[in-house]
């Protein structure tokens, strides 16, 4: 069954291009992000791996961490971060797991469970479904899933955003609107009653639906 919000990201034992890790206890009590790809060498995921090398310190300021993820073994993982560096300026700062038994794949669904064989001798279309952005929060539970075709690049500025929106809703009892940037106003949470508001909120919100209510974002 694929994997869905709220649910446990399942835990793996990996190697990966900085060493074997568990992955649970790789994250700690941090957020993490773990993000696919269907095989080494690829064209759109070589920009993606460069540019996340690029902002992980905006993750890094957030306390997310980066993992990805390849159907590859993981002596060719380190030729393509050589690719990566001299065509997109970053090389990977983080770990890449080597998939090549596809367990990860195939434990978050994406892969089918009678996936076998040799990783090398499988095409980029074969393994197509493995370009997925999991989110998870501290408590190991999945956030946001974002699957993505081969031949759209992801937008990790987006996903950004979106972490900025669930450590933010995560705290307090509001949520974020169309196109929310952090620092504009939010809305006041449908659990939360008026009467509850009105302690929370003693100044008051604007209404333009008495069930759209926009206060200023908790600091």
């Amino acid at each position: 069954m694929p994997l869905t919000i709220n649910d446990l990201a399942p835990d793996f034992q990996a190697d990966t291009t900085e060493g074997p890790l568990g992955f649970h206890d790789w994250m700690g009590g941090s957020w993490a992000v773990l993000f696919s790809h269907p095989k080494d060498f690829t064209p759109v995921c070589t920009t993606e791996l460069g540019y996340m090398a690029k902002i992980k310190p905006e993750f890094d300021r957030r306390d997310v961490k980066i993992i990805g993820l390849s159907v590859d073994p993981a002596d060719r993982h380190a030729k393509w971060a050589s690719d990566i560096a001299e065509t997109q300026g970053y090389a990977p700062n983080y770990p890449v797991i080597a998939d090549s038994d596809f367990a990860v794949s195939k434990l978050y669904g994406m892969l089918p469970a009678d996936t076998g064989g040799d990783p090398l001798s499988r095409t980029p279309a074969d393994n197509q479904t493995v370009r997925n952005v999991f989110v998870i929060g501290p408590d190991k539970k999945i956030k946001l899933v974002l699957v993505y075709p081969m031949t759209t690049g992801r937008n990790f500025d987006e996903v950004l955003r979106v972490i900025d929106s669930l450590q933010l809703t995560a705290r307090h009892k509001v949520a974020t609107p169309v196109n929310w940037q952090q620092g504009e106003d939010v809305i006041i949470a449908g659990s939360v009653s008026d009467e509850q508001a009105r302690e929370i909120y003693p100044d008051g919100w604007e209404a333009p639906r008495p069930y759209i209510r926009i206060v200023p974002a908790p600091r």
